[in-house]
């Protein structure tokens, strides 16, 4: 995706943002539609349900700020059906797991006489069902204003698009947020030789008829594999607000190499952080699953969410790499981005740029970290006392950081490591070489990807106990009160969506590209 965007395309994306965000949820509201279509459902099934079950077993069971608010889930066939009406994601894993075991019984062969027009009516229902549900959650508290649609689709992405383009131009679309979409190929993830262990970088699609909606159109490709698709739902847990940068990085202006620069002639790099894995710490019965190595409630850590705060960390020193032992970081490690925050404008976004890309240029060309003291939030009373936290930065090849806690002299224990000998005795040498280690399988890089704990496993037996059953078929979803009557739908579709607050508008679209049925 082209990260080059107008001053007026970032404030646009603020407008939609600003109205949810809140210390309570990380993301937007989501639809999500399920486009099926024989005989490409016969491939797409299995691997969209498990990856589902995997996803929201793990969204779940997150402690901390709810990062998916609401979720709605429709499928399309030869009329569109509302599956799952809105529901808070934390706590309605049995209700979830229904859906998907719905979802998993439609059938995968037939004929259907489908329309792309059920799409569009799938999408102007879930818009007036979000208008619907936040008209009547006003006497709450604060209802967010916006929503994300992702169309999950079979249908060629560059069609999928037209359909839309043309049928949404009369729709009120103020309660959208952006136009995404996510074009499914046939590769095998783990077997591509090439293969990052990431989501594939999204393409920007424009057309004069986005134009006329009001709305940028994005596209992005993903393998049609069950990784790949959790891989993508994934992306719901982060936070993509642009309210604020999240990190100031204090550099000593003039020679790189002085770090005893007075506050005044610092030069401040805006960034984002972006959590590189999910904490521990966050699951139920962390200690069972995997070793906690961190609490975000230290002095220590630092913590990836949509809060206030913003972190400032002044550099102190440059270290060289090949100096800086590994047993010394701890915790939870994450991503530097130069930020993309909507109230910067584009001269400092660009120049902002330009430092970063400076920075990781010259940390990368001298084989350096950096070490950082983090400044404290607030000056306190003259009697209180600061606990300082040091971190590294590390560079990479790519247009990020890394970020670490290291640790600090009242934390290290004493520790006797031995010289290596020169020769071990022939024997043993022969034995661990030529029996042990010759026998190895040896991977060229380690990928997290081939490792599994049995995580999903043991967070989806959690909620087969007794005290989760009794929630499979809470009060609120009786089937009398399922949103599914197709004469009620189409009367809804009658209807003109209300209008809210502005915002910039997104349908998120994913689109199978079978190879092989």
């Amino acid at each position: 995706m082209n990260s080059r965007k107008t001053l007026s395309e970032t404030r646009r994306g603020y407008t939609a943002g600003k109205a949810y965000a809140t210390a309570h949820s990380w993301q937007l509201p989501q639809i999500l539609i399920v486009d099926v279509k024989p005989p490409f459902w016969a491939n797409t099934c299995s691997k969209l349900c498990e990856a589902l079950e995997n996803f929201f077993c793990l969204a779940c069971s997150l402690a901390g700020p709810c990062r998916i608010p609401l979720l709605s889930l429709y499928v399309v066939q030869n009329q569109h059906e509302c599956l799952l009406p809105f529901v808070q994601v934390k706590g309605s894993f049995p209700r979830l797991q229904t859906c998907i075991s719905e979802l998993r019984s439609l059938p995968r062969e037939g004929s259907f006489q489908q329309k792309g027009d059920r799409v569009i009516q799938a999408v102007q229902d879930g818009l007036q069902q979000f208008i619907q549900y936040t008209r009547h959650m006003l006497a709450g508290g604060s209802v967010n204003s916006s929503v994300e649609i992702t169309v999950l689709t079979s249908q060629p992405g560059k069609d999928m698009v037209k359909q839309l383009e043309t049928g949404l131009r009369e729709i009120d679309l103020v309660s959208l947020r952006k136009l995404q979409i996510i074009e499914i190929s046939q590769a095998d993830l783990l077997e591509s030789a090439d293969v990052e262990w990431r989501i594939h970088a999204e393409e920007e699609v424009s057309s004069d008829d986005s134009a006329i909606l009001g709305m940028d159109i994005d596209l992005q490709t993903i393998e049609n594999d069950v990784i790949s698709l959790e891989t993508f739902f994934k992306t719901w847990l982060h936070d993509h607000g642009t309210d604020r940068e999240q990190l100031h990085l204090l550099l000593p202006s003039g020679d790189f190499r002085h770090f005893t620069a007075p506050r005044t002639s610092l030069t401040c790099v805006k960034c984002d952080i972006q959590e590189r894995l999910l904490s521990p710490a966050l699951l139920p019965g962390a200690a069972d699953v995997t070793v906690r190595t961190d609490d975000v409630n230290t002095p220590y850590q630092m913590a990836a969410c949509p809060t206030t705060t913003l972190y400032k960390l002044r550099v102190i020193k440059a270290l060289k790499a090949e100096g800086v032992c590994e047993s010394a970081l701890f915790g939870i490690p994450f991503i530097i981005k130069p930020t993309s925050c909507w109230q910067l404008d584009w001269d400092e976004l660009e120049m902002n740029q330009h430092n970063f890309h400076a920075l990781c240029h010259s940390l990368r060309k001298r084989d350096w970290m950096l070490l950082a003291k983090r400044e404290p939030q607030s000056v306190g009373p003259s009697w209180s006392i600061t606990v300082n936290s040091y971190y590294v930065i590390i560079p990479s090849d790519s247009f990020t950081l890394l970020i670490k806690a290291i640790a600090v002299r009242e934390l290290l224990l004493p520790c006797n490591v031995p010289a290596l000998p020169a020769d071990p005795p022939e024997t043993a040498l022969s034995t661990i070489e030529a029996k042990r280690l010759e026998q190895s399988e040896v991977e060229p890089r380690y990928n997290p990807l081939h490792v599994k704990s049995n995580l999903y496993k043991y967070l989806v037996s959690r909620f087969s106990r007794p005290q989760y059953r009794q929630q499979a078929q809470p009060k609120e979803h009786r089937p009398g009160e399922r949103h599914h009557s197709r004469q009620s739908k189409a009367k809804a579709m009658g209807r003109s969506p209300s209008s809210g607050s502005p915002a910039t508008q997104s349908i998120q679209i994913i689109c199978c590209k079978e190879g092989h049925l």
